[in-house]
């Protein structure tokens, strides 16, 4: 009998994960999982225009708007994996100091362009940056990477010296050196979380993929791809 493949969409932060447990899943169960991967803002607006995908995986925020507004089953939220917010250069660049907050201000100071998403990491970097007192001054040299394009692929090709974005989206990139999370006294951590969408023609299909996915036998997936397991509720 041939099962029906469920659809699902995410921000570019979990699409390395998710892939691989797509493909565990399927193995597992013979369930088919297709997941597109784009920029986080526009995820939530093609589920808030009614596209038909069974589920969607983004951050907790962005999940809470969509039930809000109906695009997403409430009851459905599972919260799935949680990342910080890492710092890279090219390889063989300069590798500063980033072992205090002192030390990443020092770095950012001194870097010739800075460059971050426009992802969850964006706001905290912006209020850093300004209770630093250093907004004005760095400004010039801020670089925001577009909607979907990784901020490494800029840090890669020189169009930035010093990147910033979630530890699982600068992990995977060739020619990228990441120099370390940012220290636990300015670190944010964001929570990705999934759930049915409204539009799912296959939502119990979609429903035990999302609960493999939260289960404690996918940790070790989430930790090679530099996130830490997240459970509802905790």
């Amino acid at each position: 009998m041939t099962v029906d493949r469920i659809t699902g969409i995410s921000s570019m932060a979990t699409r390395h994960v998710l892939g691989e447990l797509a493909d565990a899943h399927e193995r597992q169960s013979g369930q088919p999982v297709t997941i597109v991967s784009v920029g986080g803002v526009d995820a939530a607006r093609r589920v808030s225009g009614g596209e038909a995908f069974d589920f969607v995986v983004l951050t907790a925020d962005a999940i809470e708007k969509l039930a809000a507004g109906g695009r997403v089953d409430r009851e459905s939220r599972t919260d799935l994996a949680r990342c910080g917010v890492a710092m890279a250069v090219a390889v063989g660049g300069m590798r500063p100091d980033v072992s205090t907050e002192s030390a990443v201000r020092d770095a950012v100071l001194r870097a010739r362009s800075i460059g971050y998403s426009t992802g969850p990491s964006s706001a905290h970097l912006v209020s850093l940056f300004e209770r630093w007192g250093i907004a004005e001054v760095i400004a010039p040299r801020i670089v925001q990477a577009p909607p979907g394009v990784p901020v490494g692929s800029l840090v890669t090709r020189g169009e930035v010296e010093l990147g910033f974005q979630q530890l699982s989206e600068l992990m995977h990139m060739p020619g990228l050196d990441v120099i370390g999370m940012l220290p636990p006294e300015i670190q944010v951590v964001t929570v990705f979380s999934a759930a049915v969408c409204s539009a799912s023609k296959g939502a119990a299909a979609a429903t035990r993929f999302l609960t493999f996915v939260a289960s404690p036998e996918t940790d070790a997936v989430k930790r090679r791809h530099g996130m830490e397991p997240s459970r509802t509720g905790e």
